[in-house]
């Protein structure tokens, strides 16, 4: 029984700017949310204070996310066989956790303003907005370059906050022309439900990975029919692929061959499903060979699947 195992060297760096970014995005976004509560609290406006902890969420996100990028660059060790890079898709779940307790709080307060709209100072909201356009804005256009999930979230919660300074700077132009204090809280709300369904969607894909997923963007019977055109390999069971961070997969499977090998064509063999899975993006590939009629020697095998069409 020919057993071997192989790590792909070497996709560790292309994430190498990846805390640069975030850290940049980090202080830009601290330093501004400190301001903003303090402008939501005397311009007396809900919709500044709802982006106000959108943007505390994001500080923290960010920071988070900062720590555990560079956490995640460490490699294996005693502790964490396949190295820290799960720790970063921790930083994306923190992070949605703290943004649904946040809306909860803005919409308990935002409710009962709907019937009760208070005066609202318009020139500042519109100085903010503008203030908070930008700000975002770099910030975002910082983390567009990022490739891991991590960044792309942290970019996601950035272009959402622009998108919510843009709807502030439109409330903030018509409150100015128009007596409509119920502007606020309305904005607020909207703000609210959307930030929500983002946390709702980004928490169901972070959960995902980490209940050990099959990756959303490979199919596992487009891997087993890939392997199964190699001219060596007849069947292939017990597969399993999960991914660490949504970026580095892993795949263990058992292949049964037509005949029987010697070590060197094993190995062989190995390259070649190696080389197939390199393709699709899978990096770390552990391969266990069987001859024809042996049987499995794991207790619990999973049998070859049928395929659907």
């Amino acid at each position: 029984m020919a057993h071997d195992h192989h790590h792909h060297g070497g996709h560790g760096h292309h994430h190498h700017h990846g805390g640069d970014n975030i850290k940049v995005a980090f202080f830009l976004n601290l330093g501004f949310t400190v301001i903003e509560i303090f402008g939501g609290l005397w311009i007396n406006s809900m919709a500044i204070l709802s982006d106000a902890l959108h943007d505390l969420g994001d500080s923290l996100s960010l920071g988070l996310a900062w720590y555990f990028d560079r956490l995640s660059r460490k490699g294996s060790d005693q502790q964490y066989s396949y190295g820290y890079k799960r720790f970063s898709l921790l930083g994306a779940v923190i992070n949605s956790i703290v943004l649904l307790i946040g809306s909860g709080i803005v919409l308990w307060v935002s409710i009962p303003r709907l019937f009760n709209p208070e005066p609202v100072h318009a020139p500042g909201m519109i100085g903010f907005a503008i203030l908070g356009v930008l700000v975002n804005g770099a910030a975002a256009l910082r983390l567009n370059k990022g490739e891991s999930l991590n960044e792309r979230v942290a970019m996601l919660h950035l272009m959402e906050d622009v998108l919510g300074w843009a709807a502030v700077l439109v409330g903030g132009i018509l409150l100015y022309f128009f007596d409509w204090p119920i502007i606020d809280p309305l904005l607020s709300l909207l703000i609210t439900c959307f930030i929500l369904y983002n946390v709702v969607r980004n928490l169901r894909k972070g959960l995902q990975i980490l209940l050990q997923g099959t990756p959303a963007n490979i199919s596992l019977q487009e891997v087993r029919r890939r392997l199964q055109l190699l001219p060596e390999v007849r069947s292939v069971h017990d597969l399993h692929l999960w991914t660490l961070d949504g970026m580095s997969h892993v795949l263990t499977m058992h292949a049964v061959v037509n005949q029987n090998l010697n070590l060197e064509e094993a190995h062989g063999v190995k390259q070649r499903i190696r080389d197939t899975m390199q393709d699709a993006h899978i990096d770390h590939v552990t391969v266990e060979l069987e001859m024809p009629g042996q049987e499995c020697s794991q207790e619990h095998c999973t049998p070859d699947l049928p395929s659907s069409g």
